[in-house]
């Protein structure tokens, strides 16, 4: 369509002539007999209009055709050829303007012969394949100029690329050896800190071992001794003793990952018992305050762990205050709707709050994740906030955290709240009841620790079992091999094997056995994977909670073995 020529003559048979004429050229043509014709093969692509001038008038008045010129490609400049009338003297200037109008115009008098007619439109057809070769020859320059931006772009974006990336490996490189440095610093704490744990661990385990001889020897002189005027001696001794045992589960509790013990903990209670402790923690410069609810807050958890919680939180209470301030400690009870968090109850709120510098915006989300610190080096591991988070989680609760630079700091603990009334009374009694088996029943003590070993058999004896004693697990398992007591009471912490591998090798001769592990430090995972759930006795105890754990633990064995077979 692009090289037919157009034939426009409204009157007459001028446009079948000039069709004829161009035909016998060779010329694909195209007559139009109304302007939308002529418009809508223009449209569709031609390389020439000849048309007639008495057609000129309707067809320069139509908006279309003007428009149709006004936005030719720079590259066109399309063709017509008119077929003018022929005038005597000059045209007038209107008429020639309208004429000219057109642009690319060749103007043909008539009559004209063929070979006239012929010549023009070859002509014309001529100067619009030239158009369109220079239309082919700018697309290709575009197409050409265009792939050259692109080429020239991507050489730039690769020496971008690669520039980022000669940058990215350098700053990469930096951050390595930094990182280096920095984990060779977090290593040599860690390590300090793991000496000083075992330190203070070795410390605290014979430590609490000697409390343990001097409470139980204290009882012991409290039933021989008839006089009174030796009781209230006793007793402060006995005070004393029991300070000294809670300092030495809090070293032990500092030394080492100790697994929960749960049980029915008055928090109220467990704060004013703590004061004290607090307030020597934290300095003379900093205002302790206790703002606890009339309610009597009672939780299920490891009391020991709470404390540690509650001393972490205070100390670093402390170093956020310098130059002294404000530390709240606060408890209630709160109803909670059901969360992603924590399902629907009741719990007991448990706030510590100081009046230090605060915690940064960016670093608050971070402050609970493992060995994260802002302190310098050397200053802090980085576990404190994670073990309070860790306890609470593992207690059923939750810890969150809220401050503001320059406006102190809130940490929250929440726990589900317990029924105190479901806590059974405790009777408190100076003489061991003497159970209904103690006088039929055999018990091997084994404990590394002379004085120990010699307190824990003169009370077991002094109930009225029968008593016989091995220094260690070895010791222990000949015994076994001889007769098989009816209760073990071993000692977790022993030099040759520890309480758990005694439990499992003397079931491993002897079957199932009852038995009860004393010790002020167990790894309760250890123990579990070797011996299962044993009955656990906390160091330093006294006559009455010894008895009750030996008569509690064979009157379960003694219903077990009379139980009928499912």
């Amino acid at each position: 369509m692009d090289f037919r020529v157009l034939i426009h003559a409204p009157r007459g048979r001028d446009g079948a002539v000039v069709q004829g004429v161009l035909a016998g050229q060779g010329m694909h043509s195209l007559v139009c007999d109304t302007e939308d014709e002529l418009m809508d093969a223009l449209c569709e692509g031609a390389a020439a209009v000849i048309l007639t001038e008495e057609a000129l008038p309707a067809l320069l008045s139509d908006e279309r055709l003007i428009a149709w010129l006004r936005d030719q490609p720079p590259w066109s400049d399309f063709p017509f050829v008119v077929l003018a009338t022929k005038r005597e003297g000059r045209r007038p200037d209107k008429d020639f303007r309208s004429l000219h109008s057109l642009g690319n115009l060749v103007l043909l008098e008539r009559p004209l012969n063929a070979e006239t007619l012929a010549s023009a439109a070859e002509s014309a057809v001529r100067a619009r394949r030239r158009q369109y070769a220079a239309r082919e020859h700018l697309e290709e320059l575009k197409r050409t100029r265009i792939e050259l931006e692109r080429l020239n772009g991507e050489l730039e974006d690769r020496i971008l690329k690669r520039t980022k990336e000669l940058a990215s490996a350098n700053d990469r490189l930096m951050k390595e050896i930094n990182e280096r440095e920095r984990a060779q610093a977090a290593l040599t704490q860690v390590q300090k800190m793991e000496a000083i744990g075992r330190l203070t661990g070795g410390i605290a385990h014979d430590f609490n071992n000697l409390l343990h001889v001097v409470n139980m020897n204290l009882e012991l002189v409290s039933l021989y001794a008839k006089e009174e005027k030796v009781k209230p001696v006793v007793d402060r001794a006995k005070s004393a003793a029991r300070r000294g045992a809670r300092l030495t589960n809090q070293l032990l509790s500092f030394a080492r990952s100790q697994s929960l013990m749960p049980k029915l903990t008055r928090v109220n209670h467990l704060l004013l018992g703590m004061k004290d402790l607090l307030e020597i923690s934290v300095g003379s410069g900093v205002e302790v305050e206790l703002d606890l609810c009339e309610e009597d807050a009672s939780v299920v958890l490891d009391p020991s762990q709470l404390e540690m919680a509650v001393l972490n939180l205070a100390v670093n209470s402390r170093d956020a205050m310098p130059e002294g301030g404000k530390l709240k400690i606060t408890t209630g009870t709160r109803f909670l709707d059901a969360d992603r968090d924590l399902p629907e109850g009741d719990y007991v709120l448990l706030s510590v709050t100081d009046t230090g510098s605060g915690i940064p915006s960016n670093v608050l989300p971070k402050v609970f994740d493992p060995f994260f610190t802002t302190k310098p080096v050397g200053s802090g591991t980085g576990l404190g906030l994670s073990q309070v988070y860790g306890f609470a989680r593992q207690s059923g609760g939750l810890a969150r955290i809220r401050s503001e630079e320059g406006k102190g700091t809130t940490v929250e603990m929440l726990f589900p709240e317990a029924d105190a009334e479901a806590e059974e009374p405790v009777v408190l009694r100076q003489e061991p009841a003497v159970p209904a088996l103690a006088g039929a029943c055999h018990i091997l003590v084994v404990e590394d620790d002379h004085d120990v070993r010699r307190v824990i058999v003169e009370c077991l004896s002094l109930i009225g079992y029968k008593v016989t004693e091995a220094a260690n697990g070895n010791e222990a398992l000949a015994s076994l091999a001889n007769a098989k007591p009816d209760l073990l009471v071993v000692d977790y912490a022993m030099p040759d094997m520890t309480g758990a591998e005694v439990i499992s090798e003397a079931r491993k001769m002897v079957g199932d056995l009852p038995v009860i592990l004393a010790t002020g430090y167990a790894d309760m995972a250890a123990v579990e994977r070797l011996a299962g759930k044993p009955r656990i006795l906390r160091k330093p105890f006294d006559i009455a909670q010894l008895g009750d754990a030996v008569n509690s633990v064979l009157e379960a064995a003694k219903d077990k073995a009379e139980a009928p077979s499912a």
